[in-house]
């Protein structure tokens, strides 16, 4: 064998080395990657495990039409406690979507560039990062300790806390709608008016959905919030100047109480909590991947 062709050989060989190597690197990186990947779902199955093996038996028609039971007696529901739920993650939606989609629309739109919206964005997302208690001991300062505890206190701190995520969310919506439909309406005549709520806003409007999905499912979830400012009740909701009842608090209730079955309707509680919050997520993704 001439030399020329022993160093073709030799290089050939080494080729073929490093690419036994590197497809042996691969399938290595990529069985650690899987395994890290089914190592996260964990904790989620053995939460929704934990709470369907607890709570599914006991979850009846009754506990939605039911009011929570006294102390140590069995039966009952937490009714009450859904519809608070939904009165206060539904008025604290009513509250913060149109400030904050107005505001990334004019942060977006109108004054992009500007000092003034890089505060706005810069404190949007410092408030991404409070702990929501504080939303609870901010609200119950100012509110509480004048009117009361209340539906519409436990709506306000829910609404500051859900408030950043809506901004955000639609301030990325917006930025995902090409440019090129903004210039080609400017280029028939029409004012930024009209470009954003004609043509912009319907782009962007099932990411601007996904969320408030998502601010929904993070509010409905919170107990700290609710607990300094709408406390808990064990009546059917009167009026937004009461306290009034929620899953949350009620969850947090039951769990201390030393007595079967007031454990077990936390249990079902959290399972409903759960659904709910799946339910969202579920549909703000649905809503994406379907636009």
């Amino acid at each position: 064998m001439s030399p020329i062709n022993s160093l073709n050989f030799l290089v050939d060989v080494s080729k073929a080395q490093k690419v036994k190597l590197r497809s042996s690197l691969s399938i290595l990186l990529s069985f650690i990657c899987i395994s890290l990947s089914l190592l996260t779902l964990v904790p989620l199955l053995s939460i929704v495990f934990l709470v369907l093996r607890n709570g599914f038996l006991l979850l009846t028609p009754s506990l939605f039409t039911s009011l929570p039971p006294a102390t140590g007696l069995v039966g009952g529901g937490f009714g009450n406690a859904v519809i608070g739920t939904v009165i206060m993650v539904g008025l604290a939606l009513v509250i913060a979507a149109p400030v904050g989609i107005l505001a990334a629309i004019y942060i977006n739109e109108y004054d992009r560039s500007s000092r003034f919206s890089c505060i706005v964005r810069f404190v949007a997302k410092l408030l991404t990062g409070i702990p929501s208690i504080i939303c609870g001991v901010f609200v119950f300062s100012i509110l509480v300790i004048h009117i009361g505890f209340s539906a519409m206190a436990g709506s306000i701190a829910l609404a500051i806390l859900i408030l950043p995520t809506i901004l955000l969310t639609s301030e990325q919506a917006l930025l995902g709608v090409p440019y090129s439909l903004r210039e080609a309406s400017t280029g028939l005549g029409a004012t930024i008016f009209q470009t954003t709520w004609c043509i912009v806003l319907p782009e962007a409007l099932p990411a601007m959905t996904t969320g408030l999905m998502l601010a929904i499912a993070r509010a409905a979830g919170e107990t700290a919030p609710v607990l300094f400012t709408a406390l808990f009740s064990s009546y059917w909701p009167k009026s937004l100047g009461h306290p009034t009842a929620s899953l949350s608090v009620l969850i947090y209730n039951f769990s201390n109480i030393p007595y079967d079955h007031q454990a077990g309707l936390a249990w079902a509680a959290s399972l409903v909590l759960v659904g709910i919050v799946t339910i969202t997520s579920v549909t703000a993704q649905l809503l994406v991947r379907k636009k």
